[in-house]
Parts: structure tokens; C-alpha cells; sequence
């Protein structure tokens, strides 16, 4: 029987710095919610005819995100490449808004402009989510509200200190 859902997820220690704390904990949840609820479903025939629950490992090689697909025993199933080139630009453009809505925070700004910044920032997620939900066509059928927390993993590859 099918069950196309990520059961856990593993961030490569290597890839991942250190972060700041409040993008830690932006990354902390979105495993949790990831974890609670998502479609994840490989397109490419798996050769033991597996059909879920995975197991998804994100690490940079080489440049690329590396994105690995285990059984639910840790049995490697496959590997997907994707460059992360396309990523730069909404990731470039989602740290600067985070990076503006914190500081409105701190700030104590008028609740109107917290909300523009949120607005704004939740509109650059949504299209990194959107792209990924792209590259990942062929390879991957993935949820929108997946590939949400998805980009927020990836971002988290970005962050250096």
C-alpha cells in the first residue's frame, strides 16, 4: 500500500552552519510541520517496486542540492541533483525581508507595517516554494505546502553564522 510522506528528515551537518537563532528556529518548525503532514511521492520507478514512507536527507556536493530518498530502514532508494543556482535570487531576496521583519520586531514598528513586511515576505516563499515545486516535476510529486517548508530547509544552506 502507498504512503508517499517523508517520516523524517536529516540536514547534512557539514552543509548546514550555524544559525542565527530566530532562523533556527524558522527551520525548527518547518521540520516539525514538514514531519506532521506532507506529500512526497518519487516519480521515477523505484526497483524494489517501494512505494513509501521515506526517509529525505538535504546536503550540498558539489555545489547541487543533494536530495536522498531512503526506505523507512534507511535503505538508500535514490539520489536527485538539482543546482542551486535558481535558488539564489529568492533566497537573496527572502534573507533580506526576514532580515527587515526582525528588525521591525526589535523595533517595535506599528503593527500595519509588521504586517506589509509578513505579507511581502510570505509572498518571496511562496515563489521559491513554487520553483522548487518546478524543478522538482519529473522527479518529485510534492504539495505546495511541502516544498514551503522545503525552501525553508534550503535557505537554511545559505546562512553562514
Amino acid at each position: 500500500m502507498a504512503d508517499p510522506r517523508i517520516i523524517a528528515i536529516e540536514l547534512d551537518d557539514d552543509t548546514f552552519p550555524t544559525r542565527a537563532i530566530e532562523i533556527d528556529r524558522e527551520r525548527q518548525v518547518a521540520i516539525h510541520d514538514l514531519l506532521a503532514g506532507n506529500r512526497f511521492e518519487p516519480r521515477r520507478p523505484i526497483e524494489r517496486g517501494f512505494h513509501g514512507p521515506y526517509r529525505v536527507g538535504l546536503r550540498v556536493e558539489e555545489g547541487r542540492l543533494a536530495i536522498d530518498i531512503a526506505d523507512a530502514d534507511k535503505q538508500p532508494l535514490e539520489t536527485i541533483k538539482l543546482g542551486l543556482t535558481r535558488f539564489r535570487r529568492p533566497i537573496k531576496d527572502y534573507f533580506a525581508i526576514c532580515e527587515s521583519y526582525f528588525q521591525a520586531l526589535g523595533q517595535q514598528a506599528q503593527p500595519a507595517q509588521i504586517e506589509t513586511i509578513d505579507m511581502a515576505r510570505r509572498a518571496i516563499h511562496n515563489g521559491g516554494a513554487e520553483l522548487l515545486v518546478d524543478c522538482l516535476e519529473n522527479k518529485v510529486a510534492i504539495d505546495f505546502e511541502t516544498a514551503r517548508r522545503l525552501f525553508t530547509l534550503i535557505t537554511a544552506l545559505h546562512i553562514r553564522g
